[in-house]
């Protein structure tokens, strides 16, 4: 076992807490909606980046390549200047919303480059310009271009070129859970010599200022040792830790309070408030030399260097205090150490893996992912009423945005979507974050998936949180699947088969299931509608705000539920092995699969269904005011959904379960008797039995449709909108009004659903991740009885094992170096490819251009875009 292995095995075990520390600050907390507390609802006018260096945010703290405890009372994070910025480099930049011409977007080069699960060891590389930071420039073009225009991003400024910036390399590596070192690597990549201020800073998130704390805690400066600097904390709960520091120019200190004389013209009680470094450092001010103590500190220092030259700069933050002895005796030792721990413990992962560029694709991907995780802090009824000390929040705010969720309250450690662009949780993105983080860490896997299912979270109805800014809506359901992908992922891996977690999973989801069944089948008939389900742009109008007098009975809200029970219908079989109680519940969800599957496939001359014979395809079916029904014929991924609803019942499941074989075949014969849908194949008592949402012609049909090129197959995976809109405008008439659609690859022109939906066409990983899962069960049956043709009308025929492997060869094109060094995923970013620093450099974006490939929309979202690790732990050699 490698040692990362063993401090994991102690986590789980409570021997130590090796989580207690992590990288868990925000890379973004202004602009969000748990620091909203406006009449208006508007969170990115509310506290913009402008104000986020002058003001104290209320449930958590942001910072470049920060780390905090897991209660962020006391976080780490480094500030940089130029000299030529008009401020601090404290926090990312970005657009919001409602400036960018796709929607908001950071606009920074950063790369998580390595982590291991405990973050024994974390690296990351940031990417500061010599010249000054393009502030107004990327705002006022961004402003400028239409949405059919591409987004002016960082590159496109020409401020990186001919090597004029910093390479700053972070790197952290855990004497034990509470004893961190701390390294910056700053190298100049310029052929001139230049200069840099950097502010390695240490502060407490303020919660004295909201009545959460009777006094503040301090930062205090200790005497300088002749070798090294020190500051020592005071907090009436974490006790005292001392940071270590090389010897600096200076020692600034001030306190973590708003600048409420720059932000709305208050006088500040005192000049010593959250931005005076800015004022000490930018300004040049000396008005922070004599001060010594504070709730926020930082060892400031002025560093030159030479041309293409390197400094570093040592760090150690620790519960204990080291004395007299030297507390970086043995810094380097122990750096070199705990990086080859990582190196090993990568090593065992990926031990199938021949392919190097797989190997950096799988270990750049884990790496964000392990970066990505977040404290998240937010009570509803707290935050609804407001803060005893603090001003009361407009009235309306008691019945607006996310009113009817007051039992929330929130306090985790959370993997996030993207730290930047989505740093709050999102329940459906969480399940596909867990897949991949069982690769590396199980344990927190399994409790993530739980997590969100608790008391605190969950609605009493059953409803699970969707995401900040409305946690009303509704994800897709895919948590049953997730519990039994990780549930599966342990016992190959390990052996273990945790039936402990399994019951507890369940016990949740069959509220949640129960809450889709009563609160979203409007007409009781097993087709069920969700809203926009996450596929935000790719209908002719907005799912969640329907035409006034409209019902849409939606293909993929079925299929997600068809999925659901077939899911659920197999845990239930795998506890049912361990705890015969659980038979009784098999047979409850196999019958409503079958329900849902026969309501699915319904295309008789009474009601209009979800299937179109004419186009081979599922539609989502408009159920208009005067009664009248009419399919939305739009090929999009709601369609492609039918494929999810798969699972295989095992007959050794069957013969060890008489009770639910007995049930089951009492059932299929009690339908067959009137003539009601069963199974898709022939019921054998010898045979596994197939759960289908579709028959097989139907599923070669819609195969055909989504393996062609000219529809939904692209060089890199699955379009989420079939090419064929490209030069075929879809539109349909409701009560006078022209709804419709057209063909785009990648950032739409369209902000239909609002906000960030700005997105109609491209390639999504986690639902392809979903389509090879699918494609692999049915063959899993068919075996090569089943081939299609791949691709559609090229006369070659594979079973749908190869077609799942020349998908995923598909998927992982947008991460590979062509033969002259680009990869699509950088699109026409020649840095990527001619420059040595930024070759091995990946990011993983939401989404990718389904023509070109090319990364969009959040760019740091290995949330889900993860599951590419998973996909080349079971394909590497592909």
């Amino acid at each position: 076992m490698n040692k990362e292995n063993e401090r994991l095995l102690e986590n789980a075990t409570i021997e130590t807490k090796w989580h207690k520390w992590g990288p868990y600050l925000s890379d973004r907390q202004w602009g969000t909606v748990r620091e909203d507390y406006s009449e208006d609802g508007n969170a990115w006018d509310y506290f913009p980046h402008d104000h986020a260096r002058s003001r104290v945010y209320r449930w958590g703290e942001d910072g470049i390549a920060g780390i905090s405890d897991q209660h962020q009372e006391l976080c780490f994070a480094f500030a940089f200047w130029n000299g030529k910025d008009p401020i601090l480099k404290e926090r990312y930049f970005g657009l919001t919303g409602h400036e960018g011409n796709h929607g908001e977007d950071v606009k920074e080069l950063y790369y998580y480059l390595d982590n291991t699960p405990t973050h024994s060891y974390m690296k990351m590389l940031y990417k500061y310009c010599h010249q000054e930071y393009p502030y107004k420039e990327l705002l006022e073009i961004n402003k400028q271009r239409s949405t059919s225009e591409p987004e002016y991003e960082l590159l496109d400024t020409g401020i990186f070129d001919e090597g004029n910036y910093w390479d700053l390399f972070i790197e952290y590596a855990k004497v034990d859970e509470e004893d961190i070192l701390i390294r910056l690597k700053v190298c100049n990549r310029s052929k001139e010599t230049t200069s840099i201020s950097i502010l390695p800073t240490l502060w407490f998130r303020n919660r004295w200022s909201f009545g959460l704390f009777d006094s503040p805690p301090s930062i205090h400066l200790n005497p300088q040792h002749a070798n090294y600097g020190s500051v020592e904390t005071e907090h009436v709960i974490m006790g005292a830790y001392t940071l270590y520091f090389d010897i600096p120019s200076k020692v600034l200190f001030t306190e973590n309070e708003t600048n409420e004389d720059r932000l709305f013209g208050i006088t500040n009680k005192t000049d010593f408030v959250k931005d005076a470094f800015h004022r000490a450092v930018v300004e040049n001010d000396p008005f922070l030399n004599d001060k010594t103590t504070g709730t926020k500190a930082a060892p400031l220092y002025n560093i030159t260097v030479g041309p293409e030259g390197e400094v570093e700069i040592k760090l150690r933050l620790c519960k204990a205090k080291a004395g007299n002895e030297d507390p970086f005796e043995n810094y380097v030792t122990l750096f070199d150490q705990r990086s080859r721990e990582a190196d090993e413990f990568y090593a065992d992962i990926q031990r199938n893996i021949e392919d190097e560029e797989f190997k950096n694709i799988q270990r750049q991907a884990l790496a964000g992912l392990l970066w990505s995780k977040q404290y998240y802090n937010l009570n509803i009824e707290d935050w609804l009423k407001g803060d005893k000390t603090m001003p009361t929040p407009p009235s309306s705010r008691l019945s607006g945005r996310n009113s009817n969720w007051k039992h929330l309250n929130n306090a985790d450690i959370i993997s996030m979507p993207d730290k930047w662009e989505y740093p709050w949780y999102a329940s459906w993105d969480l399940a596909f974050h867990c897949v991949s983080m069982s690769l590396v860490d199980i344990d927190f896997a399994k409790n993530q998936m739980l997590l969100i299912m608790r008391e605190w979270y969950m609605q009493p109805n059953g409803q699970i949180p969707a995401y900040e800014w409305s946690f009303d809506d509704v994800n897709p359901p895919v948590h049953a699947w997730a519990a039994l992908k990780i549930y599966n992922i342990e016992r190959k891996k390990n052996g273990k088969q945790d039936i402990s977690f399994l019951k507890k999973v369940f016990s949740k989801l069959l509220l949640n299931f129960t809450w889709w069944v009563n609160r979203k089948d409007d007409k009781n008939n097993n087709i069920f509608e969700g809203g926009f389900l996450g596929l935000d742009n790719i209908g002719i109008f907005d799912r969640s705000n329907l035409p006034k007098g409209l019902l849409l009975e939606q293909a993929d809200a079925t299929s997600w539920m068809a999925m659901y029970a077939s899911n659920m219908l197999e845990i239930a079989l795998e506890i049912s092995i361990h705890d015969s109680a659980f038979e009784d519940v098999c047979t409850k969800f196999y019958e409503h699969y079958v329900y849902i599957a026969e309501a699915y496939n319904r295309d008789d001359d009474e009601i209009m269904g979800l299937w179109n014979e004419t186009d081979q395809f599922f539609y989502d079916t408009a159920i208009l005011p005067n009664g009248e029904r009419t399919q939305i014929r739009a090929r999009t991924l709601v369609g492609l959904t039918c494929l999810f609803g798969v699972s295989i019942i095992r007959n050794e499941h069957l013969h060890s379960l008489k009770t639910f074989q007995l049930h089951l075949e009492w059932f299929r014969n009690y339908r067959a008797d009137r003539g009601k849908f069963q199974e898709i194949e022939n019921y054998d008592a010898n045979k596994d039995v197939l759960l289908s949402v579709i028959p097989k012609e139907r599923l070669i049909k819609i195969l055909s449709v989504m393996l062609d090129e000219s529809e939904f197959l692209s060089e890199y995976g699955i379009r989420s909108l079939s090419k064929y809109y490209e030069e075929h405008y879809y539109c349909l008439k409701i009560d006078g009004i022209e709804y419709g659609i057209d063909y785009e690859p990648g950032e739409a022109s369209s902000k239909l659903f609002g906000g960030n939906s700005n997105w109609r066409g491209p390639i999504w990983t986690p639902v392809n991740y979903l389509i090879l899962e699918s494609l692999e069960k049915y063959y899993e049956y068919y075996g090569d009885e089943l081939k299609v043709e791949f691709p559609t009308r090229s006369g070659v025929y594979l079973n749908l094992q190869q077609v799942v492997d020349a998908l995923a060869k598909r998927i992982f094109n947008k991460y590979l170096p062509d033969e002259n060094g680009n990869r699509p995923l950088h699109g026409k970013q020649a840095l990527y490819a001619k420059d040595e620093n930024f070759k091995k450099l990946l990011l993983y974006y939401e989404y990718f251009n389904g023509d070109t490939g090319k990364g969009c929309g959040a760019s740091h979202q290995t949330g889900w875009t993860s599951l590419v690790a998973e996909l080349i732990d079971r394909r590497g050699k592909a």
